[in-house]
């Protein structure tokens, strides 16, 4: 009997670590890999602003899991994880259900390895009003709920016979990748909708508010990237609050623990991550504060060297670092090609190895208008950069993403299609 291999969750990591798996071992009939996830679909979490943004249409961008396991000799189930016996080393998977009616019994699936990777949930931190009256943007649902909303205003905008000029007000909490980019897209987008007709809004007419709590954007950037990124947004005219931590959220807008007021129609929390729920204390795994699994340099958890754990919902350790891996779109790939090359490994007899992260630096995407690159390393130090060399290699962050799931000749034709597309479809999803 082969051995079995079973990754949860078809993220980024998740996604990444089933087709190496399968090309390499898989196809050889070294072990058998299956991946699970909730969703039919993939979608690189890092697009998510431009969903919600509306620049980019999901349906055109999405990846199939069953018909990507087929062509990467690996094999899909379709669940969500439920629960976990440890004792029979069999994964539980909820039932599914779809406009009511049950289509999927719940059921148990048999693991000799198990690789938990499902990421991560934002985290409000239990303020009062964000999880009423703010939308997540953790979840592809999420981002297009986000988009039909902001559509909404500007089609009752086209309704409006009021003398006063129409505004549409929105804030985002949390300076992080996410709010910055999105913001920055939004801007874009309201440009856009003027040039199709929806010019009821003007451009001047969209205030966009990032809320953050320390005391600048981007905080896990270096200061002078941070700088820059201050700089640019406000020349786009987004307004920008540090050192302000949001202590209630109502229909009408937020509330500050200063006694800030910002009003706001739409509202976004992107500040914060938290694995889910139900891994805190999994089978008696050990987890921390924000129910991340904690697990060994090797990626095993603390407590059962059968089942593995990598990107947001892992807490890993580094060496000479006291902070652990930070729960970013690198550390998951790093971790699922180091895991990748492990598990193959072991196959054969050999030991498994332990993950080094490598800071490679951050990009961030400023829409059209520019990006901003921090780069970390032996040689740079910490070099920032931006313009069109940045926008490009953003760009390229993606590619790499699709040559790892791909390989060169299926993500070159990714690229003539997107070109393609680009070209016959209009700029902005306008449904």
């Amino acid at each position: 009997m082969l051995h079995r291999i079973v990754v949860v969750g078809g993220g980024a990591g998740g996604l990444e670590l089933a087709t190496v798996l399968g090309n390499k071992a898989g196809r050889k009939r070294l072990a058998e890999v299956t991946l699970v996830d909730a969703s039919m679909t993939h979608l690189w979490k890092p697009k998510l602003h431009e969903v919600a943004a509306g620049v980019l249409n999901a349906d055109l961008d999405e990846l199939n899991y069953v018909a990507h396991a087929k062509r990467h000799h690996f094999r899909f189930i379709m669940g969500r994880m439920s629960g976990l016996d440890r004792d029979n080393k069999e994964l539980v998977l909820a039932p599914h259900y779809s406009n009511g009616e049950e289509v999927l019994p719940e059921r148990r699936l048999s693991y000799d390895t198990l690789v938990i990777s499902i990421g991560s949930n934002t985290n409000d931190f239990g303020t009062q009003g964000a999880s009423d009256h703010c939308i997540f943007l953790d979840q592809r649902a999420a981002a297009e709920d986000f988009h039909r909303r902001f559509l909404n205003q500007y089609l009752k905008a086209s309704q409006s016979h009021s003398v006063e000029e129409p505004h549409c007000n929105i804030a985002i909490v949390g300076a992080g990748a996410t709010g910055v980019e999105l913001a920055a897209e939004l801007c874009h987008s309201a440009h856009e909708l003027v040039s199709y007709g929806f010019d009821q809004i003007k451009p001047e007419n969209l205030t966009i508010t990032i809320v953050e709590a320390s005391q600048r954007v981007l905080p896990v950037l270096s200061e002078k990237a941070s700088i820059a990124i201050l700089q640019q947004l406000e020349d786009l005219n987004i307004r920008v609050m540090t050192n302000e931590m949001v202590t209630e959220i109502t229909e009408e807008g937020l509330h500050t623990k200063s006694g800030k007021f910002i009003p706001a129609s739409l509202k976004v929390w992107s500040a914060g991550i938290k694995a889910p729920e139900f891994l805190k204390n999994l089978a008696g795994l050990e987890s921390n504060r924000i129910n991340q699994l904690i697990v060994k340099p090797t990626l095993q958890t603390t407590l059962d060297e059968r089942i593995f754990a990598l990107g947001d919902c892992a807490q890993c350790p580094r060496p000479d670092n006291d902070s652990p891996v930070p729960p970013r779109a690198q550390s998951a790939h790093q971790q699922a090609m180091l895991l990748a090359k492990s598990l193959i490994g072991s196959l054969k007899g050999k030991a498994l190895l332990e993950f080094q992260y490598e800071d490679k630096g951050s990009l961030i995407s400023l829409s059209k208008y520019s990006s901003v690159g921090n780069i970390m390393g032996n040689l740079s130090k910490d070099f920032t950069f931006e313009g069109k060399v940045a926008r490009w290699m953003y760009v390229t962050l993606y590619r790499m993403h699709q040559f790892t799931l791909h390989g060169t000749l299926r993500t070159l034709l990714l690229i003539i299609r997107d070109r393609i597309n680009r070209r016959a479809s209009p700029n902005l999803k306008l449904h």
